[in-house]
């Protein structure tokens, strides 16, 4: 008999990521070995003590390097891309139900590192990859005759990125607003324009001190 596949969406799940990702799965290796508590203390200086929690320094460090390893290079497009991979929520530290931070919370957050700690830092993270065993460099050509082997070759090739470290940092600068000079927190070219705008109008048109008397139609009841 022919069976038919019905699927109704269910209000609540009985369901952890850690029991549907595979062992020998990258970034559950990846989250099992990298230690990237140091990232707190290396970038607690560039953080204040008062307003809202910012996205955790290495959820944001383990998100970039994400965007590294799967040639994702759009903050908007990255997102995307890991809400749809249990592996990497599974990495991130996040659940089904939990949404992702913001792309712009992306994109503002990699402005409020100086460029040259921020190239520093990813490349520690990416370095301990490196060290690890389950990320390489780039492929080298030789002289040689390639084999066919019957086998799994995820199993046997370590993870391999599309392009340098260099080379991907500029293109997702250049794709997610800019690059901005060491030390300085800018804003996207809409936003500038209007807070300038803003500013105009208040020098325009003053706020007069609260309690201030009016000059015309003032009543006095004596």
């Amino acid at each position: 008999m022919q069976g038919r596949k019905n699927y109704t969406e269910k209000l609540f799940l009985s369901f952890q990521l850690s029991d549907r990702i595979p062992k020998e799965n990258l970034y559950r290796r990846l989250r099992e070995t990298l230690d990237l508590s140091f990232l707190y203390r290396d970038t607690k200086d560039l953080y204040g003590r008062t307003g809202n929690p910012s996205i955790d320094p290495v959820v944001f460090f383990k998100l970039l390097l994400t965007g590294y390893l799967e040639n994702v290079t759009s903050d908007r497009k990255l997102v995307e891309h890991c809400s749809m991979r249990m592996d990497v929520l599974y990495f991130l530290g996040y659940d089904l139900d939990e949404e992702l931070p913001w792309y712009l919370t992306i994109s503002r957050t990699r402005q409020l590192y100086p460029a040259s700690l921020f190239e520093k830092l990813f490349n520690k993270v990416f370095t301990l990859c490196v060290d690890s065993g389950m990320v390489s460099g780039h492929s080298q050509a030789v002289d040689s005759a390639p084999i066919k082997a019957n086998a799994s070759m995820e199993s046997v090739v370590p993870k391999m990125p599309a392009t340098t470290i260099d080379g991907h940092l500029k293109k997702v600068s250049e794709e997610n607003g800019g690059t901005v000079s060491p030390g300085h927190v800018s804003a996207p070219a809409h936003e500038l324009k209007r807070v300038e705008k803003h500013h105009r109008n208040l020098r325009d048109s003053p706020v007069r001190p609260a309690g201030a008397a009016l000059e015309i139609g003032t009543i006095s009841r004596n």
